[in-house]
């Protein structure tokens, strides 16, 4: 398992599921639309009224899930970084290219805030083979 064969299966799909645990330790979950970079940091952007803003805040720790309609997950933990200001152009670029909509939000919401989550630990998991390939790195 590589950094760039990671980098491609994540990049390939376009949703997944952000958690993140409460300022009184309850689980909290969202569907969001995310981009990768090629270091493996996935970008999403969010409001600031959020739950999940407000739980970033007091916790920085999250997980996230990605799934392949053919039983192939990536479970990821890793650090958010709420970032507002000084958000490079090319990552946002990035963003914008895969979710166009996301340009009118950062141009017109004033509340708009974008997450950079750093991975800590990463299991592939392939479960369409007879023995199911499973593999994990931890960064």
């Amino acid at each position: 398992m590589t950094i760039d064969f990671l980098y491609h299966f994540i990049g390939k799909q376009k949703y997944g599921v952000l958690s993140t645990v409460s300022p009184d330790n309850t689980p909290e979950s969202a569907y969001v639309g995310y981009v990768v970079t090629n270091d493996l940091k996935i970008f999403v952007d969010t409001v600031s009224d959020s739950r999940k803003y407000r739980n970033i805040l007091q916790n920085a720790t999250v997980s996230f899930v990605i799934v392949h309609e053919n039983n192939i997950t990536v479970q990821y933990e890793g650090i958010a970084k709420i970032t507002t200001d000084n958000v490079p152009d090319s990552l946002l670029q990035l963003y914008f290219d895969s979710f166009p909509e996301g340009k009118y939000r950062n141009e017109n919401w004033k509340d708009i805030v974008y997450l950079l989550i750093e991975p800590t630990w990463i299991r592939y998991s392939d479960y369409t083979k007879i023995i199911p390939q499973i593999d994990e790195i931890r960064f």
